[in-house]
């Protein structure tokens, strides 16, 4: 059976040197979930597209989400009837903070349902774009295990991780026939 990975990014995507970018290109399969709209996003047309993503890929797919990606996986997961293999969250944006960009529309209030699928939340005690408290209540909310990496920043191109072995070997906990690049 080959586990395929699809990556997910947040608002914006995700640059060249950002770990999800790194790991498409040396993951034999991965591919990343495009949206047609990074900069002004509606979580239901993100919600479709990552319906459409998990569809052609089948059964057999790990997603590795980061930011805003994350809550659009929960709004997905809340409707989907398609079967995955897991989920890594990685430093979940927390849409309903004071100061969350305007240009996001929809992706609030978060859902407070556990994922059907194995997942995995990881975050930081110095992100920006949520607390690490508000980051273990959303693996709460999810059934999620919870991992704190330390300050790490948003887990992120910024935050000078590279491929980002830890978190490759988090995605491996979901997926055991992981490939090594």
């Amino acid at each position: 059976m080959d586990i395929k990975v699809l990556t997910a990014p947040g608002l914006g995507s995700s640059g060249p040197l950002h770990w999800q970018t790194l790991w498409e290109q040396a993951v034999p399969g991965a591919k990343r979930i495009e949206q047609r709209d990074w900069n002004e996003p509606v979580c239901a047309a993100w919600v479709a597209t990552i319906e459409k993503a998990v569809s052609q890929a089948g059964p057999h797919v790990v997603i590795a989400a980061h930011s805003l990606a994350c809550i659009a996986l929960a709004f997905w997961a809340r409707q989907t009837r398609l079967p995955v293999q897991g989920a890594l969250l990685v430093a979940p944006a927390d849409s309903e903070r004071p100061g969350f960009p305007q240009e996001a529309k929809g992706f609030s209030p978060i859902p407070q349902v556990h994922l059907p699928f194995k997942s995995i939340v990881v975050a930081s005690t110095n992100d920006e774009y949520a607390t690490i408290e508000r980051s273990a209540l959303f693996a709460h909310y999810w059934g999620s295990r919870f991992v704190n990496v330390g300050a790490k920043g948003h887990i992120n191109a910024t935050s000078g991780l590279g491929d980002w072995p830890e978190g490759q070997q988090l995605l491996k906990e979901l997926v055991h026939n992981w490939p090594t690049p």
